[in-house]
């Protein structure tokens, strides 16, 4: 079946449907290349690299430069016997024997691949050119040369294998979070199966410090989780019973048991394997172009070469089929486009793979190609730039009041809530006082709490709380940026706490790396806007805007836009969904354990650090210069031989260079991405 994608009028990938969104089977997944249907229609076996299928990458080293290392032997012993070793067997039919049996490891597989493209429809392939080039030498008498040419374009391959098992390593690493096996509960007897074969419905029994295999739900009361495999998120998450759990999630405490609800082939991590499966099928407009161009350039030399070898035969007198035609095969390996179809894909799915390496996920090339472009990051605060977790910043009190009495009370009534206030609370006083006897609570709804505690009336709330129960104070809530919660104890105001949401750690250093790349940065916030402006000046923001609403949001985002310069939103992805669309690129952060994030962004940031966000966008640069570095090199050198070639000024050992050694130094440069630190 082929995956499809829809795209608005940009070509920027919109979201998929349930029904669209295909997942693949586990061992396709782990493959993460493999066949995908091309523009011309027709199911080829190509890898996302955009060459063909180079083997198994389970093979060592050893195995992928075997034939090359034959061929090479036997070119050298034949080379010896031609100009250095005295000899009178080693002429004739021997001859032609050894060094057809030294072309034959490389050659018969590059053949075989020319005739599976052209029964496939694609008639003009590397393939052809290399296999009538090297031919062609031997029909001339030019043997050396032809195994010469045939063995350096294998050995390119291999080193263009060697590049993209070590990008698939990177994210195969990184991704792949499941166990193979999970341990399932049958007839109360425990019994190990392999994950994928696991039901819905199993029950699975989960030892402390076993990582999860498939989505389900909780049986057990309580289970505390590592899910940092999912959310990037290292604070243990607390479950309780009829919660859902998900594959990839480490189980820290007691045995739990989890009851099975999705296929394995349908969990979170799963998905996220698809997305960067489906990555290298999302190309960038450079990589577009370069494959239509190698279309239509491929066809033209082909016709030129022949042109080479017959026009001349009406124009020069002393005309010698085999010299014109010598001069049209070197003109045919020159032109051969293979360091451009190999490179170019390869300097993406690098860039893709190192980015993957750092846990940065992007949906495809395109948008390493947005992403470098970016002229300002738009940003949420929560979550993004703020850990999205409260704590308890001040506590300021009157005099008259006892601060250890009063925060053990008010510790003791918000027990009573679960919001994350009272959680805030909770992790600053500590253990609840159980000798604390709290009567008549009563939530009251958008204010905050009312008890009886010694009989006398104890409110913990908003300040609107105290406004509705009379209760007098001396300060201005406006005054002071974070939330606050105002106590009033026996009729009377007993001070505030403070409570915010502290900046994350390379919050600072995101910004800092920002500007340096001349990028602006933009908060845009539903929070208050004392509390966005705050932070935004303590991190140096440029622009920060507080209280909107999605569509308040959407204008402002448009407003950049407008002024000039691509736009690159970072949020959770799931309730900014219409800013992402509008933008360049969408960077969900930390969310790989929400589906919408998956479909709405066009980046995922895994670790949940905002610092990763320069690094995107310096990936994405880096990716784009290694890309236009191999095309400049490619076509550079190409014209120069080719001309050389035409004119009889270059000879086979030239053309092998322009063509292969030229392919090899771009495979090397765009490998180069991988091992860079960013």
């Amino acid at each position: 079946m082929e995956h499809k994608h829809k795209y608005d009028a940009q070509g920027k990938q919109l979201c998929c449907t349930a029904q669209e969104q295909k997942i693949y089977t586990d061992a396709n997944a782990k493959k993460l290349l493999g066949k995908h249907h091309n523009e011309d229609g027709h199911n080829h076996e190509h890898s996302d690299d955009g060459g063909h299928n180079h083997g198994s990458t389970d093979k060592s080293t050893f195995q992928l430069f075997l034939p090359a290392i034959i061929s090479f032997a036997l070119l050298m012993i034949a080379i010896a016997f031609d100009n250095w070793v005295p000899q009178s067997w080693f002429t004739g039919w021997v001859r032609i024997v050894w060094y057809v049996v030294a072309y034959a490891p490389v050659g018969l597989p590059v053949i075989k691949e020319a005739f599976e493209s052209i029964r496939k429809g694609d008639v003009f392939s590397e393939f052809l050119l290399m296999s009538i080039a090297t031919i062609g030498a031997f029909v001339i008498g030019e043997y050396p040369e032809g195994v010469a040419v045939m063995l350096f374009y294998a050995v390119g391959e291999v080193f263009q294998t060697l590049a993209i098992t070590r990008a698939k390593a990177n994210i195969k690493t990184l991704l792949d979070q499941r166990p193979d096996e999970v341990t399932i509960l049958e007839n109360n007897q425990a019994k190990t199966i392999k994950a994928e074969t696991a039901s819905i419905g199993n029950i699975i029994q989960l030892k402390p410090g076993e990582k999860l295999g498939l989505d389900g739900e909780l049986l057990s009361e309580t289970a505390s989780f590592n899910t940092a495999a999912l959310t990037g998120e290292s604070k243990p998450d607390t479950k309780t019973k009829g919660e859902t759990v998900l594959a990839g999630m480490i189980n820290l405490t007691t045995v739990a048991q989890v009851k099975v609800t999705t296929a394995y082939t349908d969990s979170k991590l799963s998905k996220i394997l698809e997305l960067v499966q489906n990555a290298t099928a999302q190309k960038a407009p450079t990589e577009l172009f370069i494959r239509k161009f190698a279309k239509i350039y491929t066809p033209i030399v082909v016709l030129l070469a022949v042109l080479i070898t017959i026009i001349p035969y009406f124009f020069v007198s002393d005309y010698v089929f085999s010299q014109w035609l010598y001069r049209a095969l070197v003109f045919l390996v020159i032109s051969c486009p293979c360091a451009l179809v190999i490179s170019i894909p390869l300097g993406y799915f690098g860039g893709i793979g190192a980015a993957s390496k750092n846990g940065i996920l992007f949906k495809g090339s395109n948008f390493l190609d947005a992403i470098a472009d970016i002229k300002n990051v738009v940003m949420d605060k929560t979550g993004t730039m703020t850990e999205g977790v409260f704590k308890v910043q001040e506590v300021v009190l009157k005099s008259e009041f006892n601060k250890d009495e009063i925060l053990k009370m008010v510790n003791a009534l918000e027990s009573q809530s679960t919001h994350p206030v009272a959680t805030a609370i909770h992790q600053y006083v500590g253990e609840i006082d159980n000798s604390i006897r709290l009567d008549n609570t009563e939530e009251i709804a958008g204010h905050g709490l009312k008890a009886n505690v010694n009989g006398k009336e104890l409110l913990v709330g908003n300040f609107k709380l105290m406004d509705q129960f009379n209760i007098k104070y001396d300060l201005d809530p406006t005054t002071i940026v974070y939330t606050l919660i105002a106590i009033a104890y026996d009729g009377k105001f007993a001070g505030y706490i403070t409570i915010a949401d502290s900046i994350k750690e390379d919050a600072q250093e995101t910004i800092n790396l920002l500007h340096k790349l001349n990028v602006k940065a933009t908060m845009l916030s539903g929070d208050k806007s004392t509390v966005v402006k705050y932070v935004a000046e303590q991190l140096g923001i440029d622009n920060a805007f507080g209280d909107l609403l999605p569509e308040d949001k959407v204008n402002r985002v448009k407003e950049i836009k407008a002024k000039g310069g691509s736009v690159a939103f970072v949020g959770d992805g799931v309730n900014d969904a219409p800013v992402v669309a509008l933008s360049d690129a969408g960077i969900a952060m930390g969310g790989l354990g929400s589906d919408a994030t998956i479909e709405t962004a066009d980046v995922v940031i895994q670790d949940d650090k905002p610092s990763k966000i320069p690094m995107a966008i310096n990936i994405g640069k880096q990716t784009k210069k290694i890309v236009w570095q191999n095309i400049a090199l490619a076509f550079g050198v190409k014209a120069i031989v080719l001309v050389l070639g035409a004119g009889g000024l270059a000879t086979m050992w030239e053309a092998v260079f322009a063509d292969v050694g030229v392919a090899l130094l771009a495979i090397l440069n765009a490998v180069r991405i991988q091992r860079m630190k960013f």
